[in-house]
């Protein structure tokens, strides 16, 4: 799909998210209760061109260095501004005139807002898959997130690879995007309109998880997910009996993870301290660990917090001296459909 249909789609027909045909590009839930001042305090005008697919906020932000791929009106870069504070820096990086202008105009009114005496955030014009291109040093970023902006991307991969590139050995990629439960025929692909609303681009969900193995992310975890609705029947027809889902995904730079969950007697004991999280650290959609309660893990989950930065908030018990096997409970990966399937009458309803 070429680029200069994706510049006019969100640059020039879309005015704002009330224009959006699904629920594909729309945040589906509501907004969680530590984001919602946040929220509030960005512009008006940088709200209502947001795009996004999911809330794609990790916690524990504070003095980090953020690149948002994708940051579009710049809606997710004023606010996680916030949660980094001012020693923190946002990055962010889009294709399109439209949206980078739209984020540009409201800078200062954004740190005054927040009362910081100068900016934190920065907007790059640039093509994810030439993350290369541009003058970001390899290696000095935390965090990077995308908002429903990679199923856009032509080559995904090169997108993932550069992102892997950008990151701190112990950093993260936490994105949402939208995946499909079959790979598509190349009509779909091809549509213009499934194209802008990000369904032509969806990938097959595994296709993804081979891909982001081969970007250097060994274990992808999977945070949160719901399935997506499609009400405009000119385009179901299109898309036939194909399935689509938001999925928020965290990918940790770590190298050396192992392709199963091993058992090697290991557990963590969350103290507390994430503001975002007081009571429980949801690390995936299968491990949230309650404050102050020895949790058993396996040997990545225990990597993904000893040497990420949520190493300050965990006690650790154990080591990798000695190996247990399969660590009870564990599903082979890519195996079957890992997202909440269920109809959309009973998951969250469209924002559309």
């Amino acid at each position: 799909m070429n680029v200069e249909v994706v510049k006019e789609y969100y640059g020039k027909i879309l005015k704002g998210s009330q224009d959006l045909k699904t629920s594909a590009c729309c945040d589906g839930g509501g907004v969680p209760g530590h984001l919602e001042a946040a929220i509030a305090n960005v512009h008006e005008e940088v709200r209502s061109k947001y795009y996004g697919c999911g809330i794609v906020i990790p916690s524990a932000l504070r003095d980090c260095r953020v690149l948002d791929l994708g940051s579009g009106s710049g809606r997710d870069v004023y606010l996680i501004s916030q949660l980094v504070g001012e020693r923190g820096e946002v990055v962010g990086v889009d294709m399109t005139d439209e949206q980078l202008a739209t984020a540009e105009t409201h800078k200062d009114w954004h740190m005054r807002q927040f009362g910081y005496a100068k900016p934190n955030v920065h907007f790059l014009k640039g093509y994810l898959e030439k993350l290369d291109a541009l003058d970001l040093e390899p290696g000095t970023f935390d965090v990077v997130v995308s908002n429903c902006v990679i199923n856009l991307c032509v080559d995904k991969l090169a997108v993932l690879r550069g992102a892997h590139r950008l990151l701190k050995p112990g950093g993260e990629i936490y994105f949402a995007d939208v995946y499909c439960d079959r790979r598509l025929p190349d009509e779909v692909r091809a549509d213009p309109l499934l194209y802008g609303e990000c369904l032509g681009g969806a990938l097959y969900w595994n296709d993804f998880l081979p891909m982001a193995k081969a970007a250097g992310f060994l274990d992808p975890r999977l945070v949160t997910s719901r399935p997506i609705t499609v009400e405009n029947e000119a385009m179901r027809q299109k898309l036939g009996q194909a399935k689509f889902f938001s999925a928020t995904y965290r990918l940790f730079k770590l190298d050396g993870l192992e392709p199963a969950c091993e058992d090697y007697g290991q557990a963590v004991i969350y103290r507390g301290g994430v503001a975002e999280e007081s009571q429980a650290f949801a690390l995936d959609q299968h491990h949230t660990i309650e404050r102050g309660k020895v949790f058993p893990i396996c040997g990545n989950s225990w990597r993904m917090l000893a040497e990420t930065r949520f190493h300050p908030y965990f006690d650790f018990i154990g080591d990798f001296s000695t190996h247990y096997g399969i660590f009870p409970g564990c599903a082979s990966p890519g195996t079957a459909l890992p997202f909440n399937a269920a109809e959309p009458s009973e998951a969250t309803s469209s924002c559309c």
